[in-house]
């Protein structure tokens, strides 16, 4: 049977007037199981809390709209309160608890990328609350939790009944939350709208890249990442993975459109991508974009930390380093046909401006 390649949108799992949790499912999109990939949604609305919880997989998460505080805490660590905005990435291993608040007006929404190899559900994350009525406390009996924490019956049963929401909940507006630390992004995030740039093409397009040097965290997660922004109607070099890696791509913003070719030279995927959209690149298949005339953006991970990409256009590409006796023969054409296909795209580029 053939895998459904086609970009889908995410389905609401749950929430309320605090906010949604949004997930992609692997029926609807069969890659993630295939794949061991977890794609899903936090979206807060003003004074929305997405209670403490930890997570059956390794994920990255970027933080596609608005502001506000991530508390993260990694195992047998304390407490870091970052303050996270638009174009954050955040590295978070196996075993991390984290909670997320928005304190703003506008929507804070954050994007969840990861591994579920290990995970109770291929394809799908699962997270462990530790509060709220699906947390942890109402599982255990009063005298396992009482004796647990040294506490009195009455108070067990304040904690374990108290809170009524479920994952996510509006806190009063005055109520006042951990003021966020700037010393605490260090190590922990990486801004990829302000980050150097990796590439640069003018009227091409841009890339920032996650690996280990600069954010370190991502290889305990076992993933790497990047951020693109493709200008207006310019194109994405066909290229693919060529460390077995997996590239899992969600589009932030704008639109355009997509072409991947995969075993005997088949296209098995031709479509419009657009905004919302999330798509999966497999093993080894060729994949390449032509951005809308008003551009577009995408964050991907990939599911090694320090990806390798091979490139089949521009100066660099695997065509350009064969001999031109090895593409006269292989293409079957006359010397005059391989040079001109070699003397075009020159340029040490993976982005194509549009065409004069």
């Amino acid at each position: 049977m053939e895998l459904d390649l086609s970009p889908k949108l995410p389905q609401k799992a749950y929430g309320g007037n605090g906010g949604a949790y949004y997930a992609w499912c692997p029926k609807e999109l069969p890659m993630l199981r295939e794949g061991n990939i977890g794609a899903a949604k936090l979206a807060l609305q003003k004074n929305g809390l997405g209670l403490p919880r930890y997570s059956d997989s390794a994920k990255v998460a970027y933080v596609l709209q608005g502001s506000g505080v991530a508390g993260i805490v990694l195992p047998e660590q304390e407490e870091k309160v970052l303050p996270i905005k638009e174009g954050d990435a955040i590295a978070l291993p196996f075993g991390v608890v984290t909670w997320w608040y928005n304190k703003e007006d506008t929507e804070l929404v954050v994007l969840f990328l990861g591994d579920t190899s290990k995970a109770h559900k291929a394809g799908s994350f699962t997270d462990f609350f530790l509060t709220g009525s699906n947390g942890i406390f109402t599982g255990f009996s009063t005298e396992f939790v009482s004796r647990a924490w040294d506490l009195d019956e009455s108070v067990v049963k304040t904690l374990v009944g108290k809170q009524s929401g479920n994952g996510i909940v509006k806190l009063d507006a005055g109520f006042k939350m951990p003021e966020p630390k700037d010393e605490h992004r260090h190590g922990m995030a990486l801004n990829c709208l302000e980050a150097p740039l990796d590439v640069d093409i003018k009227n091409g397009g841009r890339v920032v890249v996650l690996n280990t040097k600069n954010l370190p965290l991502v290889g305990e997660v076992g993933l790497g990442a990047d951020l693109v922004r493709l200008d207006g109607s310019a194109m994405c070099s066909p290229g693919f993975s060529c460390d077995s890696a997996l590239q899992v791509t969600y589009i932030v913003r704008g639109s355009g459109r997509v072409q991947v070719v995969g075993v005997d030279g088949k296209r098995v995927l031709e479509t419009t991508i657009k905004a919302g959209n999330l798509f999966i690149v497999p093993r080894f298949f060729v994949v390449s974009k032509i951005g809308d005339p008003d551009g577009m953006e995408w964050f991907s991970i990939i599911t090694t930390p320090n990806p390798i990409f091979t490139h089949l256009a521009g100066r660099t590409s695997a065509w350009k380093a064969l001999s031109p006796e090895v593409l006269q023969a292989s293409f079957n054409v006359a010397p005059d046909v391989e040079q001109q296909f070699r003397s075009k795209r020159t340029a040490d580029a993976i982005f194509f401006p549009p065409p004069n």
